[in-house]
Protein backbone atom coordinates (compact mmCIF):
# COMPACT_ATOMS: atom_id res chain seq x y z
CA UNK A 1 0.00 0.00 0.00
CA UNK A 2 1.47 3.45 -0.94
CA UNK A 3 2.00 5.86 2.11
CA UNK A 4 1.31 8.88 0.03
CA UNK A 5 1.44 10.58 -3.06
CA UNK A 6 4.14 12.95 -4.35
CA UNK A 7 5.77 13.34 -0.98
CA UNK A 8 2.70 15.55 0.57
CA UNK A 9 2.30 12.59 4.01
CA UNK A 10 5.74 13.37 4.72
CA UNK A 11 5.19 17.25 4.04
CA UNK A 12 2.30 17.54 6.81
CA UNK A 13 3.40 17.28 10.14
CA UNK A 14 1.91 13.71 11.65
CA UNK A 15 -1.45 14.03 14.03
CA UNK A 16 0.60 12.28 16.79
CA UNK A 17 2.83 14.90 17.00
CA UNK A 18 0.36 17.94 16.99
CA UNK A 19 -2.40 19.51 19.21
CA UNK A 20 -5.74 17.81 19.69
CA UNK A 21 -8.47 20.30 19.57
CA UNK A 22 -8.58 24.14 19.31
CA UNK A 23 -12.21 25.94 20.53
CA UNK A 24 -13.26 29.27 18.71
CA UNK A 25 -16.18 31.11 18.90
CA UNK A 26 -17.69 34.41 17.51
CA UNK A 27 -15.66 35.20 15.01
CA UNK A 28 -14.50 34.98 11.23
CA UNK A 29 -11.89 32.41 10.13
CA UNK A 30 -10.12 33.75 7.16
CA UNK A 31 -7.00 33.74 5.15
CA UNK A 32 -4.98 36.90 5.35
CA UNK A 33 -1.50 37.18 3.19
CA UNK A 34 -0.84 32.93 3.27
CA UNK A 35 -2.04 32.68 7.14
CA UNK A 36 -5.07 31.54 8.77
CA UNK A 37 -6.07 34.29 10.94
CA UNK A 38 -9.46 34.30 13.45
CA UNK A 39 -11.30 37.82 14.08
CA UNK A 40 -13.49 37.69 17.20
CA UNK A 41 -15.36 40.36 19.06
CA UNK A 42 -14.06 38.81 21.98
CA UNK A 43 -15.61 36.11 24.24
CA UNK A 44 -14.92 34.62 27.77
CA UNK A 45 -11.91 33.03 26.93
CA UNK A 46 -10.22 34.76 24.54
CA UNK A 47 -10.23 38.79 24.32
CA UNK A 48 -11.33 40.88 21.26
CA UNK A 49 -8.58 41.22 18.37
CA UNK A 50 -7.07 38.90 15.54
CA UNK A 51 -5.22 36.08 15.70
CA UNK A 52 -3.14 33.81 13.16
CA UNK A 53 -3.52 30.21 13.86
CA UNK A 54 -0.90 27.51 13.76
CA UNK A 55 -3.49 25.14 12.03
CA UNK A 56 -0.49 22.93 10.71
CA UNK A 57 0.09 21.68 14.17
CA UNK A 58 -3.67 21.21 15.24
CA UNK A 59 -5.50 18.10 14.35
CA UNK A 60 -9.30 19.74 14.21
CA UNK A 61 -10.74 22.88 14.42
CA UNK A 62 -14.12 23.24 16.39
CA UNK A 63 -16.04 26.03 15.28
CA UNK A 64 -18.68 27.37 17.63
CA UNK A 65 -21.66 29.76 17.19
CA UNK A 66 -21.26 33.18 15.89
CA UNK A 67 -18.57 31.80 13.63
CA UNK A 68 -18.14 32.47 9.54
CA UNK A 69 -15.47 30.51 7.74
CA UNK A 70 -14.19 31.74 4.52
CA UNK A 71 -13.58 29.42 0.97
CA UNK A 72 -10.48 29.69 1.15
CA UNK A 73 -10.00 28.26 4.69
CA UNK A 74 -11.27 25.26 3.55
CA UNK A 75 -8.87 24.93 0.98
CA UNK A 76 -5.91 25.76 3.37
CA UNK A 77 -7.20 23.17 6.14
CA UNK A 78 -8.22 20.36 2.99
CA UNK A 79 -4.62 21.19 2.02
CA UNK A 80 -2.91 20.45 5.00
CA UNK A 81 -5.26 17.84 6.18
CA UNK A 82 -6.88 19.79 9.27
CA UNK A 83 -9.95 18.90 10.57
CA UNK A 84 -12.90 21.11 11.02
CA UNK A 85 -15.98 20.49 12.97
CA UNK A 86 -18.79 22.45 13.47
CA UNK A 87 -20.68 22.45 17.00
CA UNK A 88 -22.84 23.98 19.46
CA UNK A 89 -21.68 25.96 22.44
CA UNK A 90 -19.69 23.44 24.76
CA UNK A 91 -20.01 20.88 22.15
CA UNK A 92 -23.81 19.89 22.69
CA UNK A 93 -24.45 19.73 19.52
CA UNK A 94 -22.60 18.07 16.36
CA UNK A 95 -23.68 19.91 13.27
CA UNK A 96 -20.98 19.26 10.08
CA UNK A 97 -17.30 18.16 9.72
CA UNK A 98 -14.56 18.28 7.38
CA UNK A 99 -13.65 13.81 7.23
CA UNK A 100 -9.83 14.46 7.63
CA UNK A 101 -9.07 13.66 11.16
CA UNK A 102 -6.14 11.48 11.55
CA UNK A 103 -3.52 11.40 8.57
CA UNK A 104 -3.91 7.08 9.08
CA UNK A 105 -6.48 4.98 8.96
CA UNK A 106 -5.39 2.43 11.81
CA UNK A 107 -8.04 3.28 14.25
CA UNK A 108 -10.82 2.82 11.56
CA UNK A 109 -9.21 -0.60 9.77
CA UNK A 110 -9.10 -1.76 13.72
CA UNK A 111 -12.26 -0.92 14.82
CA UNK A 112 -13.77 -2.58 11.84
CA UNK A 113 -11.72 -5.78 12.84
CA UNK A 114 -13.02 -5.78 15.90
CA UNK A 115 -16.57 -5.55 15.54
CA UNK A 116 -16.80 -8.18 12.44
CA UNK A 117 -15.58 -10.84 14.62
CA UNK A 118 -18.11 -11.70 17.36
CA UNK A 119 -16.12 -12.75 20.27
CA UNK A 120 -14.25 -10.12 19.85
CA UNK A 121 -17.04 -7.83 19.53
CA UNK A 122 -18.01 -8.97 22.76
CA UNK A 123 -14.31 -8.22 24.13
CA UNK A 124 -14.97 -4.69 23.33
CA UNK A 125 -18.70 -4.41 24.51
CA UNK A 126 -16.82 -6.26 28.08
CA UNK A 127 -14.27 -3.66 27.94
CA UNK A 128 -17.07 -0.87 27.61
CA UNK A 129 -18.85 -2.02 30.56
CA UNK A 130 -15.82 -2.56 32.52
CA UNK A 131 -15.17 1.81 32.16
CA UNK A 132 -18.73 2.11 33.22
CA UNK A 133 -18.79 -0.02 36.25
CA UNK A 134 -15.15 0.45 37.43
CA UNK A 135 -14.89 -3.41 37.23
CA UNK A 136 -14.55 -6.32 35.32
CA UNK A 137 -18.13 -7.70 34.39
CA UNK A 138 -18.76 -11.57 34.26
CA UNK A 139 -18.31 -13.33 30.83
CA UNK A 140 -21.43 -13.10 29.92
CA UNK A 141 -22.69 -12.74 26.84
CA UNK A 142 -24.37 -8.76 25.72
CA UNK A 143 -27.96 -9.19 27.23
CA UNK A 144 -26.53 -10.00 30.74
CA UNK A 145 -24.09 -6.95 30.38
CA UNK A 146 -26.97 -4.82 29.61
CA UNK A 147 -28.87 -5.95 32.49
CA UNK A 148 -26.63 -5.80 34.83
CA UNK A 149 -25.60 -2.38 34.00
CA UNK A 150 -29.42 -1.90 34.21
CA UNK A 151 -29.70 -2.73 37.83
CA UNK A 152 -26.44 0.00 38.54
CA UNK A 153 -28.13 2.07 37.17
CA UNK A 154 -31.05 1.94 39.31
CA UNK A 155 -29.26 2.85 42.36
CA UNK A 156 -27.16 5.50 40.42
CA UNK A 157 -31.10 7.99 39.48
CA UNK A 158 -31.47 6.87 42.74
CA UNK A 159 -28.48 8.35 44.51
CA UNK A 160 -28.63 11.03 42.44
CA UNK A 161 -32.59 12.12 43.11
CA UNK A 162 -31.66 12.00 46.98
CA UNK A 163 -28.45 14.14 46.35
CA UNK A 164 -30.23 16.67 44.67
CA UNK A 165 -33.87 16.72 46.43
CA UNK A 166 -35.70 15.55 43.07
CA UNK A 167 -38.91 13.89 43.34
CA UNK A 168 -38.00 10.28 41.50
CA UNK A 169 -40.73 7.96 40.07
CA UNK A 170 -38.62 6.22 37.39
CA UNK A 171 -37.10 6.42 33.98
CA UNK A 172 -39.53 7.12 31.30
CA UNK A 173 -40.11 8.16 27.88
CA UNK A 174 -43.07 8.31 25.71
CA UNK A 175 -41.50 9.02 22.23
CA UNK A 176 -44.71 9.68 20.75
CA UNK A 177 -45.91 12.16 23.13
CA UNK A 178 -42.57 13.81 25.07
CA UNK A 179 -44.50 16.51 26.86
CA UNK A 180 -45.95 14.07 29.29
CA UNK A 181 -42.65 13.39 30.91
CA UNK A 182 -42.16 15.30 34.15
CA UNK A 183 -39.12 17.71 34.55
CA UNK A 184 -36.12 15.07 35.44
CA UNK A 185 -36.73 12.97 32.89
CA UNK A 186 -37.03 15.49 30.32
CA UNK A 187 -33.77 17.07 31.06
CA UNK A 188 -32.27 13.48 31.08
CA UNK A 189 -33.16 13.64 27.64
CA UNK A 190 -31.46 16.76 26.57
CA UNK A 191 -28.38 15.88 28.63
CA UNK A 192 -28.28 12.64 26.45
CA UNK A 193 -28.18 14.39 23.13
CA UNK A 194 -25.50 16.73 24.88
CA UNK A 195 -23.11 14.08 25.10
CA UNK A 196 -23.96 12.03 22.30
CA UNK A 197 -23.08 15.55 20.08
CA UNK A 198 -19.89 15.23 22.00
CA UNK A 199 -19.34 11.31 21.40
CA UNK A 200 -19.83 12.47 17.49
CA UNK A 201 -17.17 15.09 17.63
CA UNK A 202 -15.18 12.79 19.15
CA UNK A 203 -15.87 9.73 16.23
CA UNK A 204 -15.42 12.65 13.44
CA UNK A 205 -12.11 13.58 15.25
CA UNK A 206 -10.60 10.22 15.59
CA UNK A 207 -12.12 8.90 11.85
CA UNK A 208 -13.81 5.74 13.23
CA UNK A 209 -16.95 4.61 11.82
CA UNK A 210 -20.11 5.89 13.41
CA UNK A 211 -22.62 3.26 12.22
CA UNK A 212 -20.37 0.57 13.63
CA UNK A 213 -21.43 0.10 17.46
CA UNK A 214 -20.29 -3.01 20.06
CA UNK A 215 -23.36 -2.46 22.15
CA UNK A 216 -25.81 -0.44 20.16
CA UNK A 217 -26.67 -2.08 17.00
CA UNK A 218 -29.03 -0.29 14.66
CA UNK A 219 -28.63 3.02 14.99
CA UNK A 220 -26.71 5.12 12.46
CA UNK A 221 -24.60 6.56 15.13
CA UNK A 222 -24.23 3.29 17.17
CA UNK A 223 -20.26 3.78 18.27
CA UNK A 224 -21.40 7.32 19.07
CA UNK A 225 -23.75 6.06 21.31
CA UNK A 226 -21.47 3.66 23.07
CA UNK A 227 -18.99 5.91 23.62
CA UNK A 228 -21.27 8.84 25.20
CA UNK A 229 -23.10 6.02 27.81
CA UNK A 230 -18.99 5.74 28.43
CA UNK A 231 -19.98 9.02 30.58
CA UNK A 232 -24.01 8.34 31.79
CA UNK A 233 -22.95 7.98 35.07
CA UNK A 234 -20.32 10.60 35.34
CA UNK A 235 -21.72 13.89 33.21
CA UNK A 236 -25.16 13.00 31.33
CA UNK A 237 -27.14 12.06 34.75
CA UNK A 238 -25.63 14.71 37.09
CA UNK A 239 -25.89 17.66 34.46
CA UNK A 240 -29.63 16.46 34.49
CA UNK A 241 -30.56 16.35 38.11
CA UNK A 242 -28.52 19.30 38.46
CA UNK A 243 -30.06 21.00 35.58
CA UNK A 244 -33.68 19.87 37.25
CA UNK A 245 -32.62 21.85 40.17
CA UNK A 246 -31.69 24.92 38.64
CA UNK A 247 -34.65 25.45 36.59
CA UNK A 248 -37.19 24.61 40.22
CA UNK A 249 -35.14 27.64 40.91
CA UNK A 250 -35.41 29.95 38.49
CA UNK A 251 -38.31 28.30 36.35
CA UNK A 252 -38.37 31.52 33.88
CA UNK A 253 -35.68 29.37 31.62
CA UNK A 254 -36.41 26.46 29.73
CA UNK A 255 -35.77 23.08 30.90
CA UNK A 256 -33.79 22.31 27.29
CA UNK A 257 -31.77 25.71 27.55
CA UNK A 258 -30.49 24.94 30.94
CA UNK A 259 -29.81 21.54 30.61
CA UNK A 260 -28.12 22.30 26.99
CA UNK A 261 -25.80 25.31 28.83
CA UNK A 262 -25.23 23.00 32.24
CA UNK A 263 -23.83 20.65 29.55
CA UNK A 264 -21.73 22.60 27.39
CA UNK A 265 -20.00 24.21 30.52
CA UNK A 266 -19.38 20.55 32.35
CA UNK A 267 -18.11 19.22 28.79
CA UNK A 268 -15.43 21.70 28.19
CA UNK A 269 -14.55 22.19 31.85
CA UNK A 270 -13.75 18.42 32.35
CA UNK A 271 -12.37 18.14 28.67
CA UNK A 272 -14.73 15.59 27.86
CA UNK A 273 -14.37 15.48 24.30
CA UNK A 274 -10.38 14.60 24.88
CA UNK A 275 -11.54 11.80 27.12
CA UNK A 276 -13.69 10.58 24.70
CA UNK A 277 -11.05 10.58 21.97
CA UNK A 278 -8.37 8.50 24.19
CA UNK A 279 -11.80 5.97 25.37
CA UNK A 280 -12.06 5.28 22.03
CA UNK A 281 -8.38 4.29 21.67
CA UNK A 282 -8.11 2.13 24.64
CA UNK A 283 -11.29 0.40 23.71
CA UNK A 284 -10.10 -0.50 20.35
CA UNK A 285 -6.43 -1.27 21.73
CA UNK A 286 -4.45 1.18 19.44
CA UNK A 287 -1.24 2.96 21.23
CA UNK A 288 -0.80 6.60 20.09
CA UNK A 289 2.80 6.73 20.70
CA UNK A 290 3.63 5.09 17.31
CA UNK A 291 1.71 7.88 15.62
CA UNK A 292 -1.05 6.02 13.84
CA UNK A 293 -3.73 7.83 14.62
Amino acid sequence: MLEGRLGLETARIPHADRHGLLWLERGKLTVEAGNLTFTTAGTDSLDRGSYQIPFQGISNILLGPGCTVSHDTLRLLARHSTGLIVVGAGGVRHYASMPFGPDRSELARKQVRLWADEPLRLDVARKMYEIRLGEKPPRNDIESLRGIEGVRMKEIYRQLARQYGIEWHGRRYDRTNPEKDDLVNTAINHASTAVRAAAMISVAATATVPQLGFIHETAGCAFALDIADLFRATITLPVAFQSTKLHQNRNWENIERTTRREAGRILQRDGTIAKMIDNIKEVLNVDDSRGDT
